[in-house]
């Protein structure tokens, strides 16, 4: 089944589009997501060859860690995607798809890493670190 999904920052200036299908919503736990978020991640990965940029004028790639990047708009300050050139995909912060999306979860990364200010109590597959797959 082929979908389109379209997705933009805050501001508009970054905006994109998603191909193809795509798998469930991951919540990634880790202190850099979070601390770049407010909160947990949460994203669906795609294939790069799925995105496609109509506009990024201003989006910015920061590296956090060894080889390691999160795009964001550089005019909002919108957090936008998360990609590693140890991986083939990128992950697409679902906060910034347009709706619907529907996208549900598939499961929550790093939580031995998590706040100490919520609990997770979805009922789905949890990981200390990253996922098995």
């Amino acid at each position: 089944m082929y979908e389109l999904r379209s997705g933009r920052c805050l501001c508009g200036s970054v905006r994109f589009r998603i191909s193809g299908e795509v798998g469930g919503v991951t919540y990634c736990h880790c202190s850099m997501c979070r601390r770049q978020a407010g909160h947990h991640y949460a994203t669906v990965n795609v294939q790069r060859d799925q995105l496609s940029l109509d506009a990024d004028g201003t989006l910015t790639w920061y590296e956090s860690s060894p080889r390691t990047y999160r795009g964001f708009c550089g005019r909002c300050g919108s957090s936008l995607f998360w990609r590693s050139d140890d991986w083939p995909g990128i992950a697409v912060l679902m906060g910034s798809l347009d709706q619907p999306t529907g996208l549900k979860g598939l499961h929550h990364i790093f939580v031995a890493d998590k706040g100490d200010y919520y609990e997770i109590d979805d009922g789905l597959p949890q990981f200390a670190q990253s996922n098995a797959g």
